[in-house]
Formats: structure tokens, sequence, C-alpha cells
């Protein structure tokens, strides 16, 4: 199974290589400019910025701020609801779910394997001198971190029981060390989605966009086929990625880090002949 996932990441890698009203102006130097070193250390600034943006948000909340956090709370409290009886459903469901299916979904949202394939998209962007795919990459490595952060202070505080432990969904235990009592939020969910969606971004073809996101719902499911996690953990979980990434995108457009990436759209075609058969993206 493993070689199927890495076989997996050098594919996404592949893929992505083979793509790709200002508010504050970066005074570092253009990155044209700069040497590989300095587009590091560029980068680096830039994925920092993205992350403190990010936990700097709550204090710059306006109106409709507060009417999104009040729709993801009486959306947690409906699915808490019901908790149980979707743990039931998936956990029945899973059963009957190829491990395979469910492996992939576990390695997808390991922290080790994930940075891997968002490594090796900014890598691959870096080398190649592709903007576009080197702003995607530093966009999912301070997204992933920014979520990774957080889920893991929250599980700590929160302490909520898996479901596999037998507990139920109302045992809590705050401050705990135990990973029974890590299930809230599903970093694996979080780290998938922040990949699947910080992915499709970059793509106007809708179904390649419903692609990539019914690639990164693997995982979340996957946690839930294997009872390690209540629908509340995933579903916020899926909810936090794609705001960080909204939020660190934004970021990174408004500050005009990366104005080489905008340019230049890529046009994707079907292309089929003797021997051939592909989508060539053309930029």
């Amino acid at each position: 199974m493993k070689r199927f996932f890495l076989s997996c990441v050098f594919l996404c890698c592949g893929l992505a290589f083979s793509q790709i009203n200002t508010i504050e102006q970066p005074t570092d130097s253009l990155p044209d400019q700069q040497t590989t070193w300095e587009k590091i250390k560029y980068d680096g600034v830039s994925a920092f910025k993205g992350i403190t943006h990010v936990y700097s948000r709550p204090f710059h909340w306006e109106g409709d701020d507060w009417l999104t956090a009040g729709a993801i709370i009486a959306g947690e409290a409906l699915f808490y609801s019901v908790d149980t009886d979707l743990d039931t459903y998936f956990g029945n469901q899973g059963k009957d779910i190829p491990q395979g299916i469910k492996d992939f979904g576990w390695y997808l949202g390991k922290p080790q394997y994930n940075y891997l394939i968002i490594g090796g998209i900014y890598a691959g962007g870096l080398l190649t001198k592709n903007e576009k795919v080197r702003r995607t990459g530093v966009l999912m490595i301070s997204s992933a971190t920014a979520t990774g952060v957080f889920q893991t202070v929250i599980k700590t505080v929160v302490g909520r029981a898996r479901p596999g432990a037998g507990l139920g969904k109302h045992d809590f235990e705050m401050f705990s060390s135990k990973a029974s009592h890590h299930s809230f939020p599903s970093g694996h969910a979080m780290l998938s989605m922040t990949l699947a969606h910080s992915l499709a971004k970059q793509f106007d073809n809708i179904w390649l966009k419903a692609g990539i996101y019914a690639v990164g719902s693997i995982t979340p499911l996957s946690r839930m086929w294997d009872r390690a996690h209540w629908a509340t953990d995933v579903v916020f979980g899926t909810v936090i990625s794609i705001l960080t990434v909204d939020s660190i995108d934004n970021y990174l457009n408004k500050a005009n880090r990366y104005p080489e990436a905008t340019k230049n759209k890529i046009s994707w075609r079907f292309k089929a002949g003797y021997n051939t058969f592909g989508v060539v993206g053309t930029f």
C-alpha cells in the first residue's frame, strides 16, 4: 500500500509541475531577481506571514465573519445531535469498504506523507521556476502548518473520546494525553482537505475540481469508516481547512507576494492520436 500511495504522490507532483487592488507591497526583492536561496527565504516569509494572518483574523472580524462563525457552531450542533447515529451508519458501511481505499485515506492525511506531497509540489515549482506551482506549494505549506498547529492544541484541550473507545460522544477529558481522547477535530481530515482545496483552487474546470475534492474526501470518510472520529470532528476539520486556505490565499493575493503567478492562465484540452491520449496544459 505504501508503494501505491507513493506512486500517487509522484503522480500528483507531476501533474502540478505540468500546470501551473494591493493592500501592501512586499519589501523583499522581486522574485525574478532572486537566487534559489533567496526565493526559499522569500517563500518562508510568505508562509509565516500567511500563518500569522490567519491567526490574527478573529481580532478583525466584522458582521459577516460573525455570521459565518455562528453558522459553523449551528452546523456542529446539528451534527452533534446525530453523531451516534452517523457513527453506527459509517461504522457498518466501513465493513464493506476495501481496505486499500481506507489505507489510502489514512496515508493522505498522515502528516509525513501529506507534507511529502506538498513539499514535492513546492520543490518542483521552485526548481522549474514555475511561479504558479511554487505559489501553490507555499499556500499548501502555510495552510497545512496553520491547521496542524491549531488541531494539535485543540485536540489536547478538548480531550474528546474517539468513537472506537466505546465511551460515547459525550465523554471529554480535557488536557488528556491519551490517544483515545484526541478525537476533536480530525487532523487527517484537515490535512487532506487543505491539500485538496489548495489544489482545486488552481483550476477552473468544474469536473477536475470535483475529482480533486472526491479524492480529498476519502480521508474524512475513512476516519469515520474506521470509527476513529465522529462526524462533528471531520466536518469541523474540513470547514476550518477551507477557511484557512481561503484566508491565506487572499492574503497572498492582496499582498501581491507572487505577481507572476497570476499571469498566463493555463488552458486545458484533450489530445488523442496514434498511440497518444491525454490532457495537455498550455501556459
